[in-house]
């Protein structure tokens, strides 16, 4: 649960370095806790030092962001917040040290599904869409193929629903495509939750021991999705479509690629 893999590598090399070190923080305050000379006391100094290494690291990592024009930021920069507001409403001033242990144990578990999940489904995003950048229609190819006959299927039709948007957008017979592409849109995440939910059974049914994970990243994106707001965009469709479908073909890609393809062909 505390390991950094390669598979959590973004190509970045400070940004993997601090990742890096996130999760050694992590495993040493799960260590700390196994200790004999005051575990707890030991475990807080370690998670205090965690609070700070994280707020430096998001700090970096938006600065990074922001240097290359990046669409993402403001999604990055909720999050993180979001991560640091959950982290500070742990206390630890009025807890036996039995009762501390299992809090902190609590918080190490939130501590490395959240990294990994970040890590995985945004962060391994950043610099793969540029601002203003306009990305081709996306097409399935053997590369993105797993073995599993529904998966790739489906994989197959979630390609087709986002060169779909991509195709409307582009399209100059049509003035005002808002109610084309908001159609568009709402079939996208109708599939997307019929897919995830065969993906998830498939895995249940072999016994994976990645499901838990998968599910975390695949609720991620499900909620990415959802916090589109289209009525705040209406005067700027285009442009506003385009980075997000940047960040859907994106996060596909990436998923299929360093998550869906680890799963087991039965």
């Amino acid at each position: 649960m505390f390991t950094f893999t390669k598979d959590c590598l973004i190509g970045i090399n400070e940004i993997d370095e601090e990742h890096r070190r996130l999760f050694e923080l992590i495993a040493s305050t799960d260590a700390a806790l196994k200790g004999t000379a005051d575990p707890v006391g030991h475990a807080l100094l370690l998670i205090n030092e965690l609070k700070q290494y994280a707020t430096t690291h998001f700090s970096h990592e938006e600065k990074y962001m922001e240097s290359i024009n990046d669409p993402e930021l403001p999604r990055q920069k909720k999050e993180h917040a979001a991560f640091i507001e959950k982290v500070n409403s742990y206390s630890f001033d009025s807890v036996t040290d039995d009762t501390a242990v299992a809090v902190i144990r609590e918080l190490l578990e939130y501590l490395s599904k959240w990294l990994m999940s970040h890590i995985l489904g945004s962060d391994i995003l950043i610099g793969q869409f540029q601002k203003n950048e306009k990305p081709a229609i996306p097409v399935f190819s053997d590369k993105f193929i797993t073995g599993i006959a529904i998966v790739d299927e489906e994989h197959k039709k979630l390609f087709e629903i986002i060169g779909k948007v991509h195709e409307a957008i582009q399209t100059e017979l049509v003035h005002d495509k808002f109610d084309v592409i908001l159609d568009i849109l709402d079939e996208l995440k109708e599939y997307t939750r019929v897919h995830f939910a065969d993906e998830e059974n498939y895995m249940r049914e072999i016994g994976y021991d990645g499901l838990a994970y998968q599910e975390m990243l695949h609720q991620k994106f499900i909620d990415k999705l959802n916090e589109l707001d289209l009525d705040d965009v209406d005067d700027n469709q285009e442009e506003y479509l385009y980075d997000f479908l940047g960040f859907l073909q994106n996060w596909l890609v990436n998923h299929i690629l360093r998550v869906d393809k680890l799963i087991p062909v039965k």
